[in-house]
């Protein structure tokens, strides 16, 4: 009962956060910077993967420094892997960092990590990860071989860009929840809440 008294105060939290218009976005601070794309077909791919299957492991540079696998999590973390189309584009400045307001009430409550990736190199990642300010994840590149990892995940698009998809993958490496979501909109925090939710209550 505690417990899902605690869970529908963290999607109250969480709500809020996400619904409330901000009067000044992230992305407003170096606002000349970013290059609007225009409007994109919501979606211009083909899953490859579907939920139940083993995610694909992958090792990909991060800006941090080094590379980071899926697989090292394997046991230790539930992992939620961002897909953003690309680096200095309106929506993907702000979906980002909005994940830094709810690390402590969603990813840390449910064990979980996130795993940021796109199709930019790294000092392009560099560049634009500094303006966006810390954020607490991995930020990786799928740059070369070009797009490979998005790929193998069915989310690459024919113009080179990724989808904005959302991937939750359990300790043992299974994908439980796939959003490819509209390209030209800020997913939702609530419904990764609640996939994290369910995997909290497998452990």
């Amino acid at each position: 009962m505690i417990k899902k008294i605690h869970f529908i105060w963290i999607v109250c939290v969480v709500t809020l956060i996400f619904s409330t218009p901000n009067a000044h976005s992230k992305s407003d601070v170096f606002k000349e910077n970013i290059f609007d794309l225009g409007q994109l077909k919501p979606s211009d791919s083909v899953l490859k993967v579907k939920v139940g299957d083993r995610a694909p492991d992958f090792a990909l540079p991060a800006v941090s420094g080094g590379k980071v696998t899926l697989s090292q999590y394997y046991g230790k973390k539930n992992v939620i892997i961002s897909f953003v189309p690309a680096a200095w584009t309106p929506v993907c400045s702000d979906q980002w960092p909005s994940y830094n307001a709810v690390k402590e009430k969603v990813f840390d409550k449910y064990d979980a990590i996130l795993i940021g990736i796109t199709l930019d190199n790294i000092p392009t990642l560099f560049a634009w990860t500094r303006q966006m300010g810390k954020l607490w994840f991995h930020v990786l590149s799928d740059f070369w071989p070009h797009g490979a990892v998005a790929d193998r995940y069915g989310v690459l698009r024919s113009d080179g860009m990724s989808e904005r998809a959302l991937f939750v993958i359990d300790k043992k490496g299974i994908l439980r929840y796939i959003n490819v979501h509209n390209i030209n909109k800020k997913p939702l925090i609530l419904p990764l809440v609640i996939e994290l939710g369910k995997l909290q209550k497998k452990d």
